[in-house]
């Protein structure tokens, strides 16, 4: 009867946990995907605690609202311009996790060895289950323990690194230590000769200092890549997770666990993918730590950056009959979204021809800026993507800026010593008129100059950008 509950309630979750990775693709069917989500996700915990081998109660119910209620107070503190750490901080959770299960099965697979009949017989749950493996299940277990280890491992510092990246407690720039790409290849060839130790000998020892190879290799793949990859970073470090959890599910035998970990682990992959080939990566690069990145100097810029006030900007955009908006993380950090729809409504009521341009990387998370301009009820309709709209910007009479830097950088297709050569760009520059709303005249977060900023055609709009679309507001 136990069997019989939790397999059916794990196939249920699991089917509910695919509709809601199919919704997630939209923003009309985000929502009920959400949902999906959430109530698999209680099916499984339900399931899983009066299933097989279940007890403990009452520590299972302190841990379970202890994290509820952390989970809660996260949840409800963290603005979304922090949302991409946040996932991070997620991440770090999942493969630290993955490390712990890996540890605690090498400690059950020592505990059964040499007990007798009676005292295997008296056993339960997890233990009983290695207690009656064959030789050959057993050394299965141990490949599943080591790559679980070693992939959480790799996880939890990566993840957190990431975290660092992303709120800005570590820079942005990508950096290595002497020795580069070797220490990884290296860390990576030892990790291997253990696991080959680990099978022979069974040594808990050769666990430990795997990990601590797998904790360095997180730590230095994160940092050897440069800011304007950390999107793609996330994601990435999202299908690690993934993998760990499904790891973690062949240790313990938990269908559901493998499941959700591959469904996980292979859209984070393909999502890894597709964002390299948006910004015309090299996927291997990537996740190599930015091995194979552009070498050489920069090209100078020259020229300087001419401001402008309210009065021109809203001048120009009375004058011009088509608009497009380039939201960045810039709107995200001002929260200015909602000044940004409002002037959008302002202008369409003006009979303008108003639109979005979203950058697939636009912001630290894939769709950032979809869910800002949704949340400020702006219309899908004019929300379009890099590809739907790069042709059109030569017929455009405006565009507007909004915190962007990599993104609209014309370097990219300029400068092939560039961090981001070769990486499509939105290019707002061939645009009649170009207003970039800036706090000042930083590079931004990856530390990439831009030369859209000294063009002839190019005005900057300094300030905080809720304050400026605010101002501006006043005068449309």
């Amino acid at each position: 009867m136990e069997y019989g509950f939790t397999t059916a309630a794990y196939v249920v979750a699991a089917v509910l946990f695919i509709l809601s990775l199919g919704g997630l693709s939209g923003q009309e069917s985000a929502k009920r995907a959400v949902w999906y989500g959430i109530v698999g996700m209680a099916l499984a915990v339900f399931a899983t605690l009066i299933g097989p081998g279940s007890g403990l109660w009452i520590l299972s119910v302190i841990l379970i609202a202890g994290g509820g209620v952390i989970g809660y107070f996260l949840a409800s503190k963290v603005e979304m311009t922090q949302m991409p750490e946040l996932v991070a901080g997620m991440h770090a959770l999942v493969g630290l996790a993955a490390v712990f299960v890996g540890y605690n099965a090498e400690l059950v697979m020592n505990a059964v060895q040499g007990l007798d009949a009676a005292g295997v017989e008296a056993l339960e749950g997890f233990s009983a289950k290695v207690a009656h493996k064959t030789p050959v299940e057993i050394g299965i277990l141990k490949v599943e323990v080591f790559l679980g280890v070693f992939i959480g491992a790799i996880t939890f510092t990566g993840s957190v690194v990431a975290y660092g990246k992303l709120s800005g407690k570590l820079t942005s720039a990508a950096t290595k230590l002497p020795g580069g790409h070797l220490l990884n290849a290296g860390a990576a060839i030892l990790s291997l000769i253990l696991l080959i130790i680990y099978m022979n000998t069974g040594g808990g020892w050769t666990l430990i200092l795997m990990s601590l190879l797998a904790f360095f290799i997180g730590y230095h793949l994160i940092m050897g890549i440069g800011g304007a990859d950390m999107p793609v970073v996330v994601s990435m470090l999202n299908s690690y997770s993934g993998w760990a959890a499904a790891a973690i599910g062949f240790s313990l035998g938990n269908d559901l666990l493998i499941v959700v970990g591959a469904l996980v682990g292979s859209s984070g992959a393909i999502l890894s993918y597709i964002m390299c080939k948006a910004m015309n990566r090299s996927f291997i690069s990537v996740i190599l730590g930015g091995f194979g990145g552009a070498a050489g100097p920069a090209m100078e810029v020259e020229g300087e950056q001419i401001a402008i006030d309210v009065d021109g900007v809203a001048t120009t955009l009375e004058e011009a009959d088509s608009v497009i908006i380039v939201p960045g993380y810039g709107m995200a950090v001002a929260q200015a979204q909602a000044n940004v729809a409002e002037l959008t409504t302002k202008l369409r009521a003006k009979g303008k021809n108003v639109r979005f341009a979203i950058h697939p990387v636009a912001g630290r998370l894939p769709g950032h800026m979809n869910v800002l301009l949704a949340e400020a009820k702006v219309p899908y309709d004019i929300v379009l993507e890099m590809d739907e709209i790069n042709e059109d910007f030569p017929d455009t009479d405006v565009v507007i800026v909004i915190g962007s830097n990599d993104i609209v950088n014309p370097a990219a297709q300029d400068d092939p010593n560039s961090p981001i050569a070769g990486m499509p760009v939105l290019e707002v520059w061939k645009a009649k008129q170009v207003f970039v709303s800036k706090r000042g005249q930083g590079t931004g977060y990856s530390g990439i100059e831009n030369p859209l900023f000294y063009k002839e055609n190019t005005r900057m709009y300094y300030g905080d950008a809720k304050d400026s679309i605010g101002a501006l507001l006043a005068k449309i």
